[in-house]
């Protein structure tokens, strides 16, 4: 796993503060041990601790795009990487990397927000756009990685644990009691909530969209029932080894 950080000062000019930044980041070490990485530029900064899995000597992060307008801080793995490096090489980008994360930096070019429709694996991710002064939170469909964030006096705060959170002065740690009385009831508190009021899980499926003039949350995906198929079960448990082995197939290309 990776761990993933970030500021953006939506709603204000005020500069990054890079320590409160490096604090964030630096309380999540443990999710990557390898090494960290930084980006900073006026409103938004990015913090990433790595655990090396895809193209451990030049996958460090952030990545960015050819102009260095838009960067990508990931926790995950993309299993369909690899032929989506093929897409968007055919589409013109020049990849400077073997690394899963930077594919999703250029499908993000040619699809915008849709880019999340494309990939198959286990991810949470940030990219921030620079000429839309957008940043784009993006989770998997079913939450295997977490992300939590929390929007606190025009600024928005996101990581991967919510330990990261506390360490943004304008986080409190006021707790949301009806969360506290779902925990008693169920053994963990649903998504959107989380133990703190002002924080919140980004839900399985779901992207945050957060520019100057807003946020907006979105769901990309969620499982369809509406639609029956009449088959028999020999053709069902064919199907299902086949989606089996694809998957365990996909799941076998990490370097470590």
């Amino acid at each position: 796993m990776c761990g993933i950080a970030g500021i953006y000062n939506y709603a204000s000019s005020e500069p990054i503060n890079e320590s409160v930044l490096r604090r964030m980041t630096g309380v999540i070490a443990h999710r990557g041990p390898d090494e960290d990485g930084f980006y900073v530029a006026d409103r938004i900064g990015f913090g990433h601790r790595r655990l090396s899995i895809i193209d451990v000597a030049g996958g460090h992060q952030p990545i960015f795009n050819e102009d260095r307008s838009a960067a990508i801080i990931f926790n995950g793995e993309i299993y369909n990487y690899r032929e989506l490096a093929q897409l968007v090489e055919a589409r013109g980008h020049r990849l400077q990397t073997k690394s899963d994360t930077e594919t999703i930096i250029h499908l993000y070019e040619e699809f915008g927000d849709a880019c999340v429709e494309k990939l198959r694996g286990m991810f949470a991710f940030a990219i921030w756009d620079a000429r839309r002064q957008q940043l784009l939170l993006a989770r998997d469909r079913v939450g295997k990685k977490p992300l939590y964030y929390a929007d606190v006096g025009g600024c928005l705060i996101f990581a991967s644990e919510l330990k990261s959170l506390l360490e943004h002065p304008l986080m409190t740690r006021e707790m949301d009691h009806q969360a506290v009385a779902d925990y008693f009831s169920y053994q963990f508190i649903p998504a959107p909530k989380t133990i703190f009021r002002h924080a919140r899980k980004l839900q399985a499926g779901h992207i945050l969209v957060v520019t100057p003039t807003g946020i907006r949350e979105q769901q990309y995906w969620d499982i369809d029932f509406s639609q029956t198929e009449n088959r028999g079960e020999a053709e069902w448990s064919e199907l299902l080894f086949d989606e089996f082995r694809a998957a365990v197939d996909g799941r076998l290309m990490s370097e470590v």
